[in-house]
């Protein structure tokens, strides 16, 4: 178990303490009256499915002899209002090197990427497709 403290700071700002020691600061967008001075709570969202993405991807990659550095996740987060705010969509675009993946481990390395825990996580209602590109 993990346990992460978050203190309300004021003017739409907190503060996430891990129990490691680690802190970040959070902000609301500007759309709906914060600054966007730090990520909003949902951009931590998309942040996660990225690196969860990479990570997950990282660890299968090191049990098979692959080096994935300098491997990339891009996220486009869209909200919708209706019938009430929250994260419609995560469109995902993975990007690796080509010459580091044999066209032979791609589908499986794409499977396990959708099945990172966050990406596991999220309500069906969000919208989360992957691209892989390799260049």
């Amino acid at each position: 178990m993990v346990k992460i403290k978050v203190v309300y700071d004021g003017c739409k700002k907190c503060t996430a303490v891990h129990q490691e020691g680690v802190s970040l600061r959070t902000d609301a967008p500007k759309d709906i009256g914060g600054d966007a001075s730090a990520f909003s709570p949902t951009d931590l969202v998309a942040a996660a499915l990225a690196s969860c993405i990479l990570t997950t991807m990282g660890m299968f990659a090191d049990r098979h002899g692959i080096d994935l550095s300098g491997s990339e996740v891009e996220v486009h987060k869209e909200m919708v209002s209706e019938p009430l705010r929250r994260i419609g969509s995560l469109k995902t675009r993975v990007r690796m090197p080509a010459g580091k993946v044999s066209s032979e481990m791609r589908k499986t390395l794409e499977r396990v990427a959708e099945t990172c825990p966050v990406h596991k996580s999220l309500h069906p209602e969000v919208r989360i497709p992957i691209e892989f590109i390799y260049e």
